[in-house]
């Protein structure tokens, strides 16, 4: 690997456990993973009042903000996972930390919009989850 690239797998999400002390669990058996940011483009779009005729300069500002975690890969049997089975079921907000290497740690409440498991004969069980977050989460910069 080159110089300053980091290993895809080191993009993780950490699920809380809730506890007065919390302590965060790598979602295990993910093997792919993606993290997004966007904001809603608000057109701000004024004709010029002095020139109405005119060419018209596009203009807009960030509106809504928002930061998403999904990820697929094969479903791991252990006490983590029947927590997090527990948190699908009841449609519960749970604590998580998203780790983008060399960028940062986003820290927040989350929920999941999307939870697919799916397998065939022979092959492990998989499982598709798509996590957003019930409020603002808190960026920490890599060092």
């Amino acid at each position: 690997m080159a110089d300053g690239q980091q290993l895809g797998r080191l993009l993780l999400i950490q699920l809380g456990d809730g506890a007065s002390t919390e302590v965060f669990t790598n979602l295990c058996g993910l093997t792919t993973r993606s993290f997004s940011m966007s904001a809603n483009e608000i057109d701000t779009t004024i004709p010029s009042c002095t020139n109405p005729g005119g060419p018209v300069e596009g203009t807009s500002r960030p509106g809504i903000s928002k930061k998403t975690f999904s990820g697929s890969g094969r479903y791991v049997s252990s006490a983590a996972q029947k927590a997090f089975n527990s948190k699908i079921v009841g449609a519960e907000v749970f604590n998580a930390k998203i780790i983008v290497p060399e960028f940062g740690t986003f820290t927040g409440p989350y929920f999941i919009t999307d939870y697919e498991l799916s397998g065939d004969v022979e092959n492990s069980m998989e499982f598709t989850a798509s996590f957003v977050p019930a409020a603002s989460p808190t960026f920490t910069p890599a060092v």
